[in-house]
């Protein structure tokens, strides 16, 4: 039996599309267990270059068995011009992605109140939403009042709910001055999702048991990293939805027990976007450097990410409550025309030293401690072996393998599916 998850260590965009893709090849089955269309995973394979964002990253292999699962909001005609979009590039009609009849759905409102609940706060009050209605959705299933995947199904159920529901949205909608929908017009935009996704709406559970319990190899694949969790992150500058390997379980339905290996991401240096505390954030022009070097835009949204150097006390951290096993590192290559590199050791706040990561309201005050570490100033992008790297750039990943207290047994030094290096524990 092999069921590996694959999770962010850092804020997000830690180049988990990068080492799904590479572990993605030899999957039976994939699950994308939470989040919805909020962020993405940039993929680079023989057919192209592909940003994702709610489908599973195995829909590239024919064989292999694509799951939106449980945990997941679904923006149904988000993911009709994502699939169109990579059919018209690779010239393959995809229809090996199924849609847990859990999942809720993110209707026209969300999107709308999404947008106009960020626009009421302050510049300091602001998440860094993305406004595709992932937030409210969410708020919708924990007041068990969303609409789910199985509902647009069944024509009476939906207005049913719809018909009680739309009264309180609409009601918001017209506090922050934006138009109301009718029971009618959001019953049409069902009726479109039923019939194009309603064939691939299903109880994923049969089928994902029966996988697990066959020791078929499952890949289990999370949006952003734990630092975005909405009970271990930073929040409220948070998700709402837990990327954690525990989250995997409950959002792909499958048992913790049955979890072989955790993979978690993390960049050799670090981004995040969005608001939020970030304590070893650049402002100058090595920010600039690592952003134009590592071409640190968000997938979604196009915004310039903030950069800044590794974080390994939020690193150890992340492994730690992930229970991670290996340790991916990207963008090593992104380092490669730095002099000095400097990694956070530890964080002053008020005086006082902290080597474990505090809560929110302290990493706003904290001031990072930092290590140096000598650049190798050679080019990585063509090692394909340990041994191929500069012996510089062996030392510097040891030392944070040190620091985070986890193997690195993935280390990425460019895009490309061969640009990765596989080495032994």
């Amino acid at each position: 039996m092999s069921v590996n998850c694959v999770i962010g260590l850092q804020w997000g965009d830690e180049g988990k599309g990068r080492i799904v893709d590479y572990l993605a090849q030899k999957a039976d089955m994939v699950i994308r267990f939470q989040g919805g269309d909020n962020a993405g995973h940039t993929v680079v394979n023989e057919k192209g270059k592909f940003g994702l964002h709610i489908l599973p990253s195995g829909i590239f292999n024919e064989d292999t068995m694509n799951i939106v699962g449980a945990g997941t909001v679904v923006n149904f005609d988000r993911m009709h011009s994502e699939l169109e979009e990579i059919e018209k590039v690779t010239g393959e009609k995809i229809e090996s992605v199924f849609i847990d009849e859990r999942a809720h759905i993110i209707m026209p409102y969300h999107m709308a109140l999404d947008g106009a609940e960020e626009g009421k706060r302050s510049e300091s009050e602001k998440i860094g939403t993305t406004k595709r209605g992932i937030g409210p959705c969410y708020q919708d299933k924990a007041a068990r009042c969303g609409i789910r995947a199985a509902d647009i199904l069944d024509e009476e159920t939906l207005r049913k709910k719809l018909s009680a529901l739309l009264v309180k949205k609409n009601r918001e909608l017209e506090y922050y001055g934006l138009p109301t929908y009718t029971l009618e017009e959001l019953m049409e935009k069902a009726k479109g999702w039923r019939e194009e996704f309603g064939n691939n709406i299903i109880d994923t559970n049969p089928a994902v048991r029966e996988a697990v319990e066959e020791g078929r190899n499952i890949l289990l694949e999370g949006q952003l990293g734990i630092m975005r969790d909405n009970d271990w992150g930073i929040y409220p500058y948070s998700t709402s939805s837990n990327p954690t390997a525990a989250g995997g379980c409950n959002g792909a339905g499958i048992p913790p027990r049955a979890i072989d290996r955790v993979y978690g991401v993390a960049k050799a240096y670090s981004t995040s976007v969005g608001g939020g505390p970030y304590m070893t954030e650049l402002f100058d022009e090595t920010a600039d450097k690592l952003r134009a070097i590592g071409h640190e835009f968000g997938v979604t949204t196009g915004r310039p990410r903030r950069c800044g150097w590794f974080d390994a006390v939020a690193c150890d951290y992340a492994c730690w409550m992930n229970g991670v096993t290996d340790v991916c590192l990207t963008k090593i290559d992104v380092l490669d025309t730095f002099e000095t590199i400097k990694v956070c050791t530890g964080y002053m706040i008020d005086g006082e030293y902290y080597s474990h990561l505090p809560e929110t309201r302290l990493q706003e005050r904290a001031k990072p401690i930092y290590s140096d570490f000598e650049g190798w100033m050679e080019d990585t992008t063509g090692c394909r072996k340990w041994e191929d790297l500069p012996e510089k750039c062996r030392t510097f990943i040891l030392e944070l393998e040190k620091l985070i207290k986890t193997p690195i047994t993935l280390i990425s030094v460019g895009p490309e599916r061969d640009q990765l290096i596989i080495r032994e524990k």
